[in-house]
């Protein structure tokens, strides 16, 4: 459905305050390259049709397999993704690129097999597959990166809250959708960008999350109903006040959000003052100075 554009000089648009947070923009990690890999299975699929019994089995067979390496690949893609967008990461659990490299090799042999091809030329085929899509693709990430002195068991405790945030700032996205409103989606993102903000210095700092839970998971998710709600309402009816209301409670949210990684951000600094005065006074008890 096509939507009326709004802004600060629209005939009915009206001055957006200032914002210190723009609004996100993140590009899709998948990409065209990895939808593209879906092709071989399907183009498979039907020209086994026409290969016999066995070479239609080898056809199915292989169709799947590359069907499976597809989607597993856009699942490691979007894994090593949000791996490089963090300070603070473990490694993937699955190596979804490196087995998708796999299975689009069986399903080229297979593929072969299923054209009367010989197995050694399948070998060669399925293997040759693989490196080409190593190549391509690259593997996964095999090591955890600022992870050094990080207790786990509260890295795992960050990742279930930053898990169940990441879901209500979801689902606050979807909601909007059926207000179709242009601004009010535009001001919801720069919401957003606060809290992930305050997501991601959780992320980097662990002990933080005792002061950030409550932002995280009760304000969060008071503001994903209230989202929901007015969404429902201001489809029906349009009601400025409602809309008014509900952008003071964004801005309102925001600036908590602001004000909370801001102090977070400035405890750490003192910790990392106060541990390098005590360092400092340290040496000079045992006669190391300074220039």
């Amino acid at each position: 459905m096509a939507q009326r554009y709004g802004g600060k000089y629209s005939p009915e648009g009206k001055p957006t305050a200032n914002r210190s947070t723009p609004p996100a923009y993140t590009v899709d990690p998948v990409g065209a390259r990895a939808n593209f890999m879906f092709l071989p299975a399907i183009v498979l699929l039907f020209t086994s049709l026409f290969q016999g019994a066995v070479g239609l089995g080898f056809g199915l067979a292989g169709a799947g397999a590359l069907c499976l390496g597809a989607w597993l690949l856009r699942g490691g893609l979007t894994a090593e993704a949000e791996f490089n967008a963090r300070k603070v990461a473990r490694r993937p659990a699955v190596p979804r690129k490196i087995f998708a490299a796999v299975l689009a090799g069986a399903g080229t042999a297979l593929a072969a097999m299923s054209q009367d091809g010989g197995l050694a030329a399948a070998l060669i085929y399925g293997v040759a597959a693989s490196g080409l899509h190593l190549a391509a693709f690259g593997i996964d990430p095999m090591k955890s990166k600022g992870m050094e002195g990080v207790d786990t068991f509260q890295q795992d405790r960050v990742a279930r809250v930053v898990d169940e945030a990441e879901k209500h700032l979801v689902a606050m996205t979807d909601a909007m959708k059926r207000a179709n409103d242009r601004q009010l989606t535009t001001r919801l993102e720069q919401f957003q960008t606060a809290a992930r903000t305050l997501i991601r210095t959780v992320e980097d700092d662990p002990r933080d999350l005792t002061a950030a839970r409550k932002y995280l998971g009760v304000y969060l998710q008071g503001a994903r109903d209230a989202t929901a709600k007015f969404a429902d309402i201001y489809a029906r009816s349009r009601d400025q006040k409602a809309r008014s209301d509900y952008i003071a409670l964004l801005d309102d949210l925001e600036r908590n959000f602001a004000a909370r990684n801001e102090k977070l951000l400035l405890d750490d600094n003192s910790d990392l003052m106060i541990e390098i005065e005590v360092l400092q006074d340290r040496l000079k008890r045992e006669g190391v100075r300074l220039d």
